[in-house]
């Protein structure tokens, strides 16, 4: 049951952000669960080997490219999902600061 909800907020978080930044378009709530399972899919087999990857870059920026590799991912979830469009890099970047602060509120109100 959790994580089904977890799946539900990221839909949301995805569709409020669509909503929010102008460039980034998703044709449905259908769309929005993909793309949701496929950021979070991800975020649990891709990230952890960019990370281990980019440690060097990671450290020296003190963390600062993790945003940079979120929004490969975001990107890269673009190419994947028909229908979802993130538009440019600085919009993929916008797109993946507004579901982390939407997760951060769900996650603190969920407390």
């Amino acid at each position: 049951m959790n994580m089904f909800f977890h799946f539900a907020i990221n839909t949301i978080a995805v569709m409020v952000a669509a909503y929010l930044i102008p460039g980034v378009m998703v044709s449905g709530w259908f769309t929005a669960f993909v793309v949701a399972v496929v950021l979070g899919l991800l975020n649990l087999f891709v990230k952890p080997v960019l990370l281990a990857l980019t440690l060097p870059l990671n450290i020296m920026t003190l963390g600062l490219f993790t945003l940079v590799i979120n929004t490969i991912l975001v990107l890269i979830a673009g190419a994947i999902v028909p229908g979802f469009v993130p538009g440019s890099f600085l919009i993929a970047l916008l797109f993946g600061l507004v579901i982390s602060l939407i997760n951060i509120l769900f996650d603190s109100a969920a407390k």
